[in-house]
């Protein structure tokens, strides 16, 4: 071996055995060696003498990159014996006839070395065919009398010639579209015709002797159908051989594959629909019919199944696009004798990947829309169609136990199926339109056939049919199913009857409440059903089943349930609390262990429907107080034992502790939704007691652990929910609840704590005033230690996350200042307390009201200030309420925020947020003008107009429109002002 070779072997190591800094020297080496000008007569002269792979895959590799990149580069002498040395190479030749030790690349050389030999052959054709090298197919076919190795050598040039070039699977250039026109026009006219009679030639003689041979001459022969003369292929001699392959008895599943992908491919190929009818008509498909029914594993069946799919989406196409009468009779007669082959592949195995199984029967029973009413033949094409969609939906049995536990492969194979059945599913809704009854039919039918078995065994099957029913539900309207259309007032009832020995199964459990959920408008109509509902979810079908993930589900879907039969729940609400009982006692026991319920949505959900449950004014108002005495009362107590105990918690014990006084607090929370304010404030106004009693201990959270961040959100998230619930009487808790949060907070909890007043301002208006008064001093002084009218801290030392938490601060803060304003709320602003942060507040929202990035932020800025003008200024020369005020709204929002923040370019008005903005400035000056008179004119007027050289004409039109009332009429004027003084910065225009 000389440096080369070695050098070629080193950087092609995979072994770790190399060292890295002499492995990283040969890939220099070699790479040197590519740039030199001799690199071509290099790798000529290594793949003519050396047989390690790793040198011939280089030197073809260089060689490849040599064409691509530098082709036009060469000397015409290197072109021509580039040329002739890689066509004799091909040709089985060698290059230097004089020395016996020659290599053949073909002589038993593997297959990657004689693909990348064809990728080279066939950029030398890109470059030169057919203007320079003419005669190269030509010139090629004579050597194919060299036998297998040349035959099966030029097969990889022709694949090589469709990947690389005339391929519409892969993005292509405009300039590579362009040569392979181009080639494809130069073999149209002067090779193809010997090239498919060569194909003709091999497969008709060798296929019994070398049936791969002859498989690999067909897949070339696949590729190129799409685009010669049809009937080159089309004729009494090819398609009697391929069916003749296609048919053979005890042949090779490779050949009879590639034989039916042919047949395919002339099926596919793109022409006027009346000549594909002709050809689909004469091809005589049903002789592969009866191979479909073979093995499903094997080759030849998936590829003759999707031959039948692929015919009949073609045949399909004709139907809907020829014109005369005979023609689309021809086309249906056609469809009717495929399609139970059809329905028989997608129902038992994968048909190929570019066949789309939903696609082709959609467009299917779109067609039938047109045959209405059905006649016999296409009624039992629905039901096979339905045949279909259920068997796709079904689960594979060998992930039943992934399934049920929900491991790894049971969640990706659910996510699969779940992906899979969105467009089985649409079908099934388009074929419900197309035939209600033999739709409802069928689901009734599979439903019967999956209840009559009996058995643990055909858990897919039943979790098939309850959930064609359930999409069934899904696209029928919400008036079909609470009239029971069809046959609900049939199904429905068996659904709720029933008892599935499978139902253990994860899915089938789940897919079954589902189903009962979704028909529940019938139920409400329907009540002698209700009992049935609620033992089916009450029992180990549902809350009580044994899975984690149905009872959890289970436990959502009730309270849903509940929310839509309340009224007639009455009756049954004694029943539903024993069955309930235990799950309550989790909540309502001492000492229960958080882990055990770790996820305890659940628990939560049912306690939202026991609320729901109990906080009608149907119950007698004793029942009613006993009810909810016997939830709260054993709640509060865990919480105050577990605040009283708060101090003596070892490490261990305290994460469980304050998971426990968590999960109370949802249920708490959850409780109370079921009840309304006008209940418990007027018509029971001792419910409300209870409320404020529970409201006062959980306050004593914060007290105990002020800084735990997830008990702080849920006693917030309680606050708001008593708001909603006590109304005005909640007012005696707010001053110590807004203290303790107060006391603490950071500015994640800040953001809840702004959050929560709003809720209180919005609710109660000015009444708040002297809760507002008194903690605005805290909350400003927290704020401006953190936001100033400078950019948001950013840098190495702060993280997205604190950062987003900073932003997310400001905004609310800015909400919280607009509540206020907007409330009647703004002399809060000038309490005595509360006036050291009137300038820095005044200041924030005038930069913000300018700069801030997001748009609706500058539009409640700029509102702040409308309401602020009309709060403390009053008619022109009158006495000032706050001093300075004025002046700082003509100096500064005045013109800074009125006029140049919108002259800025990045003020555009194209945008439909900032042109809501700009009718928010156009306000505010008419406010100012109102409120100050010329003194706002006078220095507006010459900021705007004078000082731009404006003609005084347009100052005067701005005051005339000012002191009108025709707003629209004013914000199409300043816009159009501003536009021209934008123009005007610019020299694009001159003021006449």
């Amino acid at each position: 071996m000389d440096d080369v070779e070695k050098a070629i072997l080193i950087s092609f190591d995979e072994s770790g055995a190399i060292d890295s800094a002499l492995k990283s020297q040969a890939v220099s080496f070699c790479q040197q060696i590519k740039e030199t000008p001799t690199v071509c007569r290099l790798c000529i002269e290594k793949l003519c003498f050396c047989r390690l792979v790793q040198v011939q895959f280089w030197c073809l590799q260089t060689l490849h990159e040599l064409i691509r990149v530098k082709y036009a580069l060469l000397s015409l002498q290197e072109k021509d014996f580039m040329r002739k040395s890689v066509f004799s190479m091909c040709c089985f030749e060698a290059i230097d006839d004089q020395n016996n030790n020659a290599v053949r690349i073909l002589e038993g050389g593997p297959a990657f070395i004689k693909n990348k030999l064809a990728q080279v052959f066939v950029a030398l054709v890109y470059f030169e065919y057919p203007l320079t090298w003419s005669s190269v197919f030509v010139d090629f076919l004579p050597h194919l009398r060299k036998g297998a190795v040349v035959i099966d050598m030029f097969c990889r040039i022709l694949n090589a010639l469709d990947d690389e070039l005339i391929s519409l699977d892969f993005p292509r250039t405009s300039e590579e579209m362009g040569v392979a026109g181009r080639v494809k026009d130069a073999m149209r006219q002067q090779c193809i015709t010997q090239i498919v009679a060569f194909w003709y030639d091999v497969v008709s003689m060798y296929w019994n002797s070398d049936p791969d041979l002859c498989s690999g001459v067909l897949d070339s022969m696949r590729r190129y159908i799409s685009w010669i003369d049809i009937g080159l292929i089309v004729n009494d001699l090819f398609i009697p051989l391929l069916f003749q392959l296609i048919l053979v008895d005890g042949g090779s599943d490779q050949l009879q594959g590639a034989a039916a992908g042919c047949v395919l491919a002339v099926v596919s190929k793109r022409m006027d629909h009346q000549s594909k009818l002709s050809i689909l008509q004469s091809l005589q498909i049903n002789r592969v019919f009866g191979l479909v029914t073979g093995d499903g594993e094997s080759e030849l069946v998936s590829k003759v199944a999707t031959l039948i799919t692929g015919y009949a989406a073609e045949v399909l196409q004709c139907y809907k696009w020829v014109n005369t009468d005979d023609a689309k009779g021809v086309s249906l007669e056609l469809l009717n004798e495929v399609l139970p082959s059809v329905f028989y592949a997608m129902t038992n195995f994968e048909v190929g990947t570019t066949f789309s199984i939903v696609q082709f029967l959609s467009c299917y029973v779109a067609t039938m829309k047109s045959l209405s009413p059905l006649r016999e033949k296409q009624l039992r094409q629905v039901g096979q169609i339905l045949e279909v969609i259920c068997a796709r939906i079904r689960y594979d049995p060998i992930y039943r136990d992934n399934l049920d536990m929900l491991d790894k492969i049971g969640r990706e194979e659910e996510e699969r199926m779940a992906e899979s059945r969105k467009d089985l599913f649409l079908l099934l809704r388009s074929v419900g339109r197309v035939a209600p009854d033999v739709t409802q039919i069928f689901i009734r039918n599979s439903l019967a056939s999956s209840i009559s078995s009996m058995s643990e065994r055909n858990v897919e099957e039943v979790e098939a049919s309850l959930s064609l029913l359930h999409a069934l539900g899904e696209s029928l309207s919400d008036e079909a199913i609470k009239t029971g259309s069809g046959l609900l007032h049939e199904l429905v009832p068996n659904l709720l009857s029933t008892r599935f020995p499978c139902h253990s199964n994860r899915l089938v459990a789940l897919v079954y409440l589902e189903t009962i959920t979704r028909y529940m408008k019938f139920v409400q109509e329907n009540t002698r059903y209700v009992p049935m509902v609620l033992v089916a979810f009450l029992d180990e079908r549902g809350i009580h089943h044994p899975n984690f993930h149905v009872s959890r589900r289970a436990s959502y879907l009730f309270m849903r349930v509940v929310k839509l039969l309340k009224p007639k729940l009455v009756p049954f609400i004694e029943k539903i609390l024993q069955s309930l009982q235990d799950t309550v006692a989790r909540f309502t026991t001492m000492n229960h262990i958080s882990n055990e319920f770790s996820g305890s949505e659940d628990a939560i959900h049912i306690f939202e429907a026991i609320g729901l449950l109990i906080g009608m004014e149907d119950l007698p108002s004793e029942k009613q107080s006993d009810y909810l005495s016997s939830l709260l009362t054993p709640l509060c107590h865990q919480v105050e034992a577990l605040l009283i105990n708060a101090n003596v918690l070892n490490p261990e014990e305290s994460p469980v502790k304050i998971a426990n006084i968590q999960q109370i607090i949802m249920a708490i929370n959850a409780l109370s939704k079921g009840f309304s304010e006008r209940l418990v404030t007027t018509s029971r106004p001792a419910i409300g007691v209870m409320f404020k009693k529970t409201l006062d201990i959980l306050l004593q959270i914060l007290v105990v652990f002020p800084k735990i961040e997830p008990l702080r959100n849920k006693v917030t998230s309680f606050i708001h929910r008593m708001v909603d619930t006590l109304g005005a009487s909640v007012f005696p808790c707010l001053p110590k609840a807004l203290g303790q949060l107060l006391a603490e907070s950071e500015p994640k909890e800040m953001v809840g704590f702004l959050v929560l007043l709003n809720q209180l301002i919005c609710k109660f208006n000015t009444s708040m005033h002297h809760i507002v008064e008194e903690v605005f001093p805290a909350i400003a002084s927290r704020i401006f230690r953190i936001v100033s009218t400078k950019e948001l801290p950013s840098g190495d030392g702060i993280s997205s996350e604190e950062i987003r938490e900073l932003q997310e601060l400001q905004k609310t803060f800015y909400t919280f200042l607009h509540v206020i304003t907007t409330h009647d709320l703004s002399s809060v602003f000038l309490s005595t307390k509360s006036r050291g942060y009137l300038d820095k507040m005044m200041h924030l929202l005038l930069h913000s009201a300018c700069n801030h990035k997001d748009i609706l932020v500058r539009k409640a800025c700029v509102q702040i200030f409308i309401r602020l003008i009309k709060d403390w200024c009053t008619r022109p020369y009158g006495e000032e309420k706050v001093p300075g005020f004025q002046r700082f709204i003509i100096d500064g929002f005045a013109m800074n925020c009125c006029f140049d923040s919108v002259l800025d370019k990045s003020f555009e008005f194209h945008d439909a947020n900032t042109l809501i903005l700009f009718g928010e400035i156009v306000l505010a000056q008419k406010v100012m003008y109102e409120k100050f008179g010329d003194d706002f004119l006078a220095h507006f007027v010459t900021k705007c107009f004078t000082s731009a050289h404006c003609p005084q004409d347009l100052a005067s039109q701005y005051c005339q429109k000012l002191q009108g009332n025709d707003m629209k009429a004013l914000r199409s004027f300043y816009q159009s002002h501003i536009e021209n003084l934008r123009f005007q910065q610019n020299g694009s225009l001159v003021f006449k």
